[in-house]
């Protein structure tokens, strides 16, 4: 990833409002401490009064919207997304970038997000290299859709980076015993996350890209695995191209029950989030059309 953001195509938090339109209802973190947990991941805790009652719980691929006010910007977060594309230009417009929740501690009022930082590339990863304590930002959620099934006989795990906060939210949801195969990769052994807990039963494996294109690691590997008998449930997420091959690769020639499968790309390589955002449906609708017209393996 350039960014590796964590996209996906989920309506905004908030409350109906008038002619349809969700009303996107803002909450503004404040930075309590940040971390360098790797020498390209920077993990940023946030806290304060604007999370209060913050809903996060169900999902373990909770996200939120993170909103950047670009350089300059006359207006102080928290601010009014609908007004300020009413009345300003665009470029004046707050930029979002969307990020997994890592965790969410109710009690400490905690929210803890992963960044992946290039140096100056992308914009949220060097606004997490530079945040102090007392720093705010302005974001909406959280959204998700995935948790681990209680029930079910297996788990598959696998993603980059990106994905990787859903993966050790998931690692901490998990029924005890739960058998499970986690495939992360990272791009060297430097990138392993050690602070990551792995409860027994679990088989957790590092994959190293190397110079290799993102994707390509985590394709060979889960092609190259045996699944167990019985139902397991699946998670799949990362660099759009590779979760294109890995889609059908599980439904069509592995023959999962889509029912089973959370597979979906967060980011596209080549392409910032907005522009994978702009063309996202698209691209799902016709991975759609072609998971229709492939028959089952």
């Amino acid at each position: 990833m350039t960014e590796l953001p964590t996209t996906r195509p989920a309506p905004s938090a908030g409350g109906s409002g008038q002619g349809g339109r969700r009303k996107r209802t803002p909450r503004v973190g404040t930075v309590i401490r940040t971390e360098r947990i790797t020498p390209h991941m920077i993990r940023v805790v946030l806290g304060g009064d604007g999370l209060a009652g913050f809903p996060a719980g169900e999902f373990t691929d909770h996200y939120v919207k993170l909103l950047f006010a670009p350089a300059g910007a006359s207006y102080p977060a928290p601010f009014d997304v609908e007004r300020i594309e009413a009345e300003l230009p665009r470029d004046q417009w707050p930029v979002t970038r969307t990020y997994t929740v890592r965790a969410w501690d109710a009690a400490s009022g905690e929210l803890t997000i992963d960044f992946v930082h290039h140096g100056d590339q992308g914009l949220a990863g060097p606004w997490a290299a530079a945040a102090r304590p007392g720093d705010v930002i302005q974001l909406m959620g959280p959204g998700g859709a995935y948790a681990p099934h209680p029930e079910a006989d297996w788990h598959l795990l696998a993603g980059d980076e990106s994905a990787l906060p859903a993966i050790a939210a998931t690692l901490h949801r998990l029924p005890a015993g739960a058998r499970v195969l986690a495939l992360v990769e990272v791009t060297g052994p430097e990138e392993e996350q050690t602070d990551l807990v792995v409860p027994p039963g679990v088989d957790l494996r590092w994959l190293h890209r190397g110079d290799a294109l993102p994707g390509v690691a985590l394709v060979q590997a889960v092609q190259a695995t045996p699944l167990p008998p019985g139902n397991g449930h699946v998670f799949v997420h990362g660099e759009a191209n590779a979760v294109r091959d890995l889609r059908r690769h599980l439904r069509a020639e592995r023959g999962l029950d889509p029912e089973f499968t959370s597979i979906s790309g967060y980011w596209r390589r080549g392409d910032t989030e907005d522009r994978w955002q702009a063309g996202k449906r698209e691209w799902n609708a016709a991975i759609e059309a072609e998971d229709a017209a492939t028959p089952v393996g």
